[in-house]
């Protein structure tokens, strides 16, 4: 049997800088706090835990002073920086080039949409790091939507300018657009109503799931590695799932049943881009000792 590990699955590099900026300065210092769990994946979390790093949340954050913190890549809304600056906390912003480009984008769209008595809609998921750091752009008016329920938020009678959590599928983000442009037409604004799409979707996200598909068909199996806290891992598990039935989640080598691999000559290991090298690494070792 052969045990294949996906070449483009494992971390992004927004989540390679900031456990590379945690990993430098926990190799001269004893311990570090980071604002929510560096990476969406428990595993990862549990290694640069014993490292020293020391998971706080918001309610925590707004205890300390005169400290150090890291902001992962999801990034942060305003008012952490605020806070910062007040309780003299330094910041040590690992935050994704792409999101902070992306934050840029809405607090611009926000300021412009004002004067036209508009909307900005985040497609993504209510609650989630990264989404939380963008709605903060808009002083906390965005509309977040993720389900067709949730587009009974919006007014389709009034401007939209639209953008996209970055980790969401490109598919998905095109049914999104297309709905709400059917719900405007509905609305009697087909002519009238301004809809600006704003593609934010990250590419190099976006890019690996047409790679998964492929991936996927070419083994008889595919394990795919991931935390279950991880938006993307779903989102890319799901797709794998689609070209392949025999795909199946898991987050470590303790939920790998071995009935999986019976009369099977190929299996693809992969993840999302929160799964680090070595969990993939593990479980394909484990895989090939069956």
């Amino acid at each position: 049997m052969q045990v294949v590990i996906d070449k483009k699955s494992g971390f992004c590099f927004g989540v390679v800088y900031a456990i590379q900026m945690a990993e430098d300065i926990l190799a001269v210092e004893d311990s570090l706090y980071c604002l929510g769990d560096i990476v969406h994946n428990d595993k990862e979390v549990d290694r640069l835990n014993e490292m020293g790093l020391q998971i706080i949340d918001h309610k925590k954050f707004k205890t300390l002073k005169d400290c150090k913190v890291l902001i992962r890549a999801h990034g942060e809304p305003p008012a952490t920086y605020q806070l910062a600056l007040k309780n003299n906390i330094q910041l040590l912003d690992a935050s994704c080039p792409v999101v902070l480009k992306l934050q840029h984008q809405i607090k611009e769209g926000h300021e412009d949409i004002q004067n036209i008595d508009g909307q900005i809609v985040i497609y993504g998921k209510d609650g989630h790091a990264e989404v939380t750091g963008l709605v903060g752009q808009t002083r906390g008016e965005a509309i977040i939507v993720y389900s067709d329920e949730d587009l009974n938020k919006i007014n389709f009678k009034r401007p939209i300018y639209l953008y996209s959590q970055t980790t969401k599928s490109p598919q998905a983000f095109a049914d999104i657009v297309a709905k709400i442009k059917l719900r405007i037409v509905d609305a009697g604004g087909k002519e009238e109503i301004k809809f600006i799409v704003h593609d934010t979707l990250c590419s190099q996200v976006s890019r690996k799931e047409p790679h998964l598909k492929t991936f996927s068909k070419e083994n008889d199996v595919v394990i795919f590695v991931s935390g279950t806290k991880s938006s993307n891992g779903k989102m890319l598990y799901s797709t794998c799932k689609k070209e392949n039935p025999n795909t199946y989640f898991i987050s470590d080598t303790d939920e790998i049943k071995k009935d999986w691999f019976n009369n099977v000559s190929s299996v693809g290991v992969c993840g999302a881009t929160s799964t680090p090298r070595w969990l993939m690494e593990k479980v394909a070792l484990q895989i090939e000792n069956y």
